[in-house]
C-alpha cells in the first residue's frame, strides 16, 4: 500500500474525551448532477457542507474522505442526485467516516423551462435551492428550502387608485422538514400558484398583457401571500414542520414588506 508505515494521527486517542457534534468540510464548491422530477438532469456548481459527529476518544476525522464521497457521486455509472437519493448519500458518508450521525447540506441553482401563458414561447427561470439531511442512518430527517420569484399586486393600491395599482417582484421562501422525499418542483408550484402571478424569463406582448391583468385581478398583500402558501404547505401530510417567508421588493418604497409563518 502507498500509505504503508505512515502513522494515522486522526485515529489516535484524544485524552480530553469531548465528543464533537459536527466536524467536516464547509462551503466546498463542487460539480453537481441533479435529477429533476421529470427525469431530466442538470449539471452545475453547488455548495457542499458535510459533517459527521466525532467520538470523544478519537483525535480527528478523515477530511479527505468527504472529497472521496463527492468524487464517487460524480462517477459516470452513478445516478444523478435528487431528494430521494440523499438518504443513500448520507448513509454512504457515515459508513466511510465510521460515524454514528452526520449532516449534508447542498445549495445550488435549479433551472426550470417554462412556457409563456399565451405565446407559449419557452425560456428558463432560475430558483435557489438548498437541501439538507441530518441525523443517523436510521432516523435521518430531510429539510428542503426553495426561493421562488413571483409577482404581487397591492390590494390597497388597487382600491384607492382611479387607475392602476403598484406591483412588484416578490420572493417566497419555503422550508419544509419531511420524513420522506418531496420534489422541489412541487414546492415551487405552490408558491407560483398562490402569488398574484407567476413570472417568466421570456414574454411577448400578449403574455405581458395577460400577466398584468391576472395580477390586477388577483391582488395580495404580503400577509395574504405568506398565509396562502403556508396553508398549502401545512396541508401536506408529508410535512413535519415548515417555515414560509414572503418578501415584496416594494415599487413605491425604498424598503421591502416582509412576513413569515412557522408551523
Amino acid at each position: 500500500m502507498w500509505n504503508a508505515g505512515i502513522p494515522d494521527v486522526q485515529r489516535s486517542h484524544d485524552r480530553r474525551e469531548l465528543r464533537i457534534d459536527r466536524v467536516g468540510v464547509k462551503d466546498l464548491r463542487y460539480p453537481l448532477r441533479w435529477r429533476l422530477a421529470d427525469g431530466t438532469e442538470q449539471t452545475g456548481a453547488a455548495n457542499f457542507s458535510l459533517y459527521v459527529a466525532l467520538a470523544a476518544t478519537q483525535k480527528g476525522t478523515h477530511m479527505s474522505r468527504f472529497i472521496e464521497l463527492l468524487e464517487n457521486v460524480l462517477a459516470p455509472d452513478e445516478p444523478a442526485l435528487d431528494v430521494a437519493g440523499l438518504p443513500r448519500l448520507h448513509a454512504d458518508m457515515l459508513e466511510r467516516l465510521n460515524a454514528d450521525s452526520g449532516r449534508i447540506e447542498i445549495g445550488f441553482t435549479m433551472f426550470i423551462k417554462k412556457a409563456a401563458p399565451i405565446s407559449r414561447v419557452e425560456s428558463l427561470l432560475d430558483y435557489q435551492v438548498a437541501v439538507a439531511i441530518d441525523g443517523s442512518a436510521q432516523d435521518a430527517a430531510l429539510a428542503l428550502t426553495v426561493v421562488v420569484p413571483v409577482k404581487s399586486l397591492c390590494p390597497c393600491s388597487k382600491s384607492v387608485a382611479e387607475y392602476g395599482a403598484h406591483n412588484q417582484r416578490s420572493h417566497v421562501t419555503i422550508t419544509v422538514r419531511t420524513s420522506e422525499p418531496i420534489p422541489v418542483e412541487q414546492l415551487i408550484r405552490i408558491a407560483e400558484e398562490e402569488a398574484s402571478s407567476e413570472i417568466y424569463g421570456l414574454l411577448k406582448r400578449a403574455d405581458e398583457k395577460y400577466i398584468t391583468e391576472r395580477a390586477y385581478d388577483n391582488p395580495k398583500f404580503v400577509e395574504d401571500l405568506v398565509r396562502d402558501v403556508a396553508a398549502r404547505v401545512k396541508g401536506d401530510p408529508r410535512v413535519l414542520g415548515f417555515s414560509v417567508e414572503a418578501e415584496n421588493f416594494e415599487s413605491i418604497h425604498n424598503h421591502s414588506a416582509y412576513a413569515r409563518i412557522d408551523g
